[in-house]
């Protein structure tokens, strides 16, 4: 089968283009991405020269383009990773993330409906479901709790989520949807909590942590949310959604000393910010209905992840640097 894997170059679709091309040497994989800043082309530079990888730079809202990339590559199956997903920059601009998030989606299906693809599987958030209180640890998002947004970045991501299921309703499409929690592995951009921390500790800068560090998120490691993305789309029922949660609860502040405490840096680098608006409490997703319909579980801990997780970042300081510095944005510029 011929896959194209959208947004392939960002955290959770680099790691999965990794995983996919090493695992089904016989499928074809086209890497979609538009470079955006948060796209970073080293994630998946080392993939360029496989016999079952190609990569392509585009965006996926210029319908045009995308409609002549599916008349000439025949795609059978399309996963959409790409997508604006960082909440606080929802915040200062909406309009890249409806564009991105819910217009972006669209296209992709039409050219979807256009070219007969087998099954359409869009990722999405548990953040659609909106949050939970700090002191019901009993209560856990299902698949059928209603969508409840706080922030435009998820309600672009709830809005797309609606209209793939329309276009299921309506068309006929054959489309499954992911709803995973926090990710966190190899390759995040250090916007995100985790490899921010790590990236100020090294320098021993001040890291900021919203109001009080008790709002609770639920952490899954890369690799485990691709397994399952991999198993929807793969073995998943068209129309259903399926959520992917790591069953490991932890506060913002637990998770920050929790890194601090591996690097050996002292806690006072902790500073506390005032909060952001419309800071969502808590997350937590109930798995059960991937893991019992399609046999998924979780491989790691998150004692185990995290570890491993602030390990490859120390060893990989270059990658951040290169981040930090701006230079990656002209890393596929220098390659071709």
């Amino acid at each position: 089968m011929k896959f194209l894997v959208t947004g392939g170059a960002g955290f959770i679709g680099s790691n999965f283009m990794h995983y996919e091309v090493k695992k089904y040497q016989s499928d074809m994989f086209v890497c979609l991405d538009a470079l955006t800043y948060a796209g970073n082309y080293n994630n998946i530079k080392d993939l360029e020269g496989k016999e079952n990888f190609k990569f392509v730079h585009g965006d996926i809202t210029d319908r045009e383009f995308i409609d002549k990339l599916f008349l000439e590559e025949k795609f059978d199956v399309v996963i959409n990773f790409a997508a604006e997903s960082h909440v606080d920059n929802s915040i200062k601009n909406p309009s890249i993330f409806l564009t991105t998030n819910i217009i972006g989606t669209s296209v992709l299906m039409d050219a979807c409906r256009k070219y007969g693809i087998k099954r359409y599987h869009q990722v999405s958030t548990d953040e659609v479901y909106g949050d939970l209180p700090l002191d019901r640890p009993d209560l856990l998002f299902t698949e059928s709790t209603p969508l409840h947004t706080s922030s435009p970045y998820s309600s672009s991501k709830a809005s797309a989520d609606l209209l793939v299921m329309a276009y299921h309703r309506t068309y006929g499409l054959p489309v499954t949807i992911s709803r995973c929690s926090n990710n966190y592995g190899p390759y995040q951009f250090p916007e995100k909590l985790i490899p921010l921390v790590i990236s100020k500790a090294l320098k021993d800068e001040k890291i900021p942590v919203y109001g009080t560090g008790e709002n609770v998120r639920d952490w899954i490691h890369v690799i485990d949310h691709n397994i399952g993305v991999d198993k929807i789309v793969r073995e998943g029922v068209d129309g259903e959604v399926y959520n992917l949660g790591g069953h490991s609860e932890r506060s913002n502040l637990e998770v920050v000393k929790t890194i601090l405490k591996q690097m050996g840096k002292s806690e006072d680098l902790i500073t506390f910010v005032a909060d952001r608006k419309g800071h969502d409490l808590r997350y937590a997703i109930d798995s059960s209905k991937v893991e019992s319909k399609l046999g998924w579980n979780r491989t790691y801990t998150f004692d185990e992840g995290i570890k491993e997780t602030v390990d490859w970042y120390l060893n990989h300081e270059d990658w951040i640097e290169n981040i930090l510095s701006g230079e990656y944005k002209n890393a596929f510029k220098e390659d071709k």
